[in-house]
């Protein structure tokens, strides 16, 4: 058994998506569980007892940001919201504009080519293969509401409507098995009524604390970059600080920014490339333990692994 374990262990660096052992205690003994997943469906490799807010996740800043007029100032992804899926990715970070009482998904003034049922037609069919995962949307209504007859909620609302066993609108922070297979909305905009997890009270360019009667939250949002060494040291810290929490508080930790250049003209990449390096090294060397909601512009297979498999 100790050779096998040894073995074991000299794997998983070399094969990380293949099988996996695992030491639990059940009944208060210690037993190994085999486990098997992809990037597709990690989250089932974990019980349904495990809260969001005690693993890592990788998560993606303007989910749906692909298209720019100028290099470097809109676009935030190469990889569409499906790949983003299939890479590891299970929080989402949309926003919406309101325009003829529909949602059309944009980054500012810019439309991505992209409306929130195309969205929600990828998360559904992901879901749909892969019953074990949840996805955390944190939905944000985007640059100015035009042709409305009703309100950016009963907008939402409509498209819940559509496929409603498909959401989960609790507020609390919940265990994976109450959200398997459904989507779990974090909550950015106004509500009359209880809806997703409330993060209504998000503070500007900081770190800040959201304490609800039903969630906390700890959120690093420092996207207008002076310093790219200040912008990693903010989001090393929340890594460090999730990590060493035992409470049921939800870190939000957004490696996303960008920095004003020439003729105020801002750069995303010039943060992305600072920190999503940094991202990766960090995970190389802290390969077990919770660090939180990890978002990020430009993810990719490799650096979303690298932050999956800290839960393993």
């Amino acid at each position: 058994m100790a050779l096998s374990m040894a073995f074991i262990a000299c794997k998983k660096d070399s094969q990380p998506n293949q099988l996996k052992y695992k030491a639990e205690s059940l009944s208060g003994t210690s037993m190994v569980q085999l486990l098997s997943y992809t990037m597709s469906n990690w989250m089932g490799a974990l019980p349904d007892a495990t809260s969001i807010s005690s693993i890592s996740i990788p998560g993606t800043h303007d989910s749906g940001a692909t298209v720019e007029p100028l290099g470097g100032t809109a676009k935030c992804q190469n990889l569409s919201i499906a790949a983003q899926l299939s890479a590891g990715v299970r929080y989402l970070d949309i926003r919406c504009r309101h325009i003829d009482n529909a949602f059309t998904i944009h980054h500012g003034a810019i439309y991505q080519n992209l409306n929130f049922n195309d969205v929600l037609n990828a998360c559904i069919s992901f879901l749909n293969s892969n019953p074990t995962e949840t996805i955390i949307m944190s939905v944000k209504e985007e640059h100015t509401p035009s042709n409305n007859t009703r309100s950016f909620e009963q907008t939402f609302d409509s498209y819940v409507a559509q496929n409603s066993g498909k959401w989960d609108l609790g507020n609390n922070i919940p265990d994976l098995g109450s959200v398997r297979g459904k989507i779990r909305l974090l909550r950015r905009f106004g509500a009359g009524t209880a809806k997703g997890i409330d993060a209504t009270s998000w503070a500007d360019n900081t770190t800040f604390q959201i304490n609800n009667a039903n969630a906390n939250l700890k959120v690093q949002d420092y996207y207008n970059v002076s310093d790219v060494n200040t912008k990693w040291s903010n989001v090393e810290g929340l890594l460090n600080e999730a990590h060493n929490d035992s409470s049921n508080r939800l870190y939000l930790n957004y490696g996303s920014g960008y920095k004003a250049g020439i003729f105020g003209i801002p750069s995303i990449t010039t943060v992305s490339n600072h920190v999503n390096p940094k991202i990766n090294t960090f995970f190389t060397s802290n390969t077990f333990g919770k660090y939180g909601v990890v978002i990020l512009d430009f993810i990719d297979a490799t650096r979303s692994q690298l932050i999956a498999e800290s839960n393993f």
